[in-house]
């Protein structure tokens, strides 16, 4: 009877121990990747979403909720997330409140991050403008391109070196707020035909992937990301887990 007892409280001093370390074990920060194709659906969205929720269980650091039903992005639903993915195309159907809670949800301090076609979405809406910093304005390349690195010493992209080549569909983006956005990618247009009838030679070139801030929120963006051969390619799968855990907070500010 004795052992029996002992057996007992062993076993219950064991389940103390192990309740006690997972109390201490942080809790992953919930994000939500929201594929709604109100416009051009990519192909590449179911893979998109089993490549974020991988990131995700492999960092530790956060978990994914991967949805094309925009109701998640109901005020009620919002509350419960660190940051918002948008892989998205067209007029997203969301209604007045349900804007303002989303805008709400950056400005007071939780993160966006914008992938590919999230430029190709809300034209219609302004605040959307002023949140992501640019619109899709043609793709006049898609092909094997060299990307220069900006900015070397950002923590979202000095892995990447000076620059690299990658091959995908190339974005160029119109009413680009270039002073309010940090570029950390951009086209080396050495490496494209700039003289097709598609190309519109702006100022600011043709960025690839920037940072934003929207109140108190971080914004990531970057329009790479067509292509399955992309979405498999560890270079970006970092990109990507870079820019989520920048957005949480978990990564320092690279804005200057």
């Amino acid at each position: 009877m004795a052992k029996a007892r002992h057996a007992v409280f062993t076993g219950m001093l064991a389940l103390a121990f192990a309740a006690s370390f997972a109390w201490a074990e942080p809790p992953r920060e919930r994000v939500l990747y929201v594929t709604h194709a109100a416009g051009w659906r990519h192909d590449v969205l179911p893979l998109s979403q089993e490549i974020m929720k991988g990131l995700g269980d492999s960092s530790g650091a956060f978990t994914v909720t991967a949805t094309d039903d925009v109701s998640a992005l109901a005020p009620e639903s919002l509350r419960g997330y660190g940051a918002v993915v948008f892989y998205t195309t067209g007029e997203l159907p969301l209604n007045a409140d349900e804007k303002a809670a989303f805008l709400e949800f950056i400005r007071s301090g939780r993160g966006f991050v914008g992938l590919h076609s999230a430029t190709d979405t809300f034209y219609q809406w302004a605040d959307y403008l002023e949140v992501i910093g640019g619109y899709f304005n043609d793709h006049p390349w898609h092909q094997a391109v060299t990307v220069t690195v900006e900015d070397p010493s950002s923590p979202l992209v000095s892995f990447l070196g000076k620059s690299f080549e990658i091959s995908d569909e190339i974005y160029q983006i119109s009413d680009f707020d270039a002073r309010g956005s940090h570029v950390l990618l951009r086209l080396d247009p050495a490496s494209v035909d700039v003289t097709k009838g598609t190309v519109r030679p702006r100022f600011y070139g043709w960025p690839l992937a920037w940072t934003r801030s929207y109140g108190e929120g971080r914004v990531f963006y970057t329009a790479l990301g067509h292509d399955a051969s992309v979405w498999r390619d560890p270079r970006y799968q970092r990109l990507l887990l870079n820019a989520v855990l920048w957005t949480l907070r978990k990564l320092p500010d690279d804005r200057r």
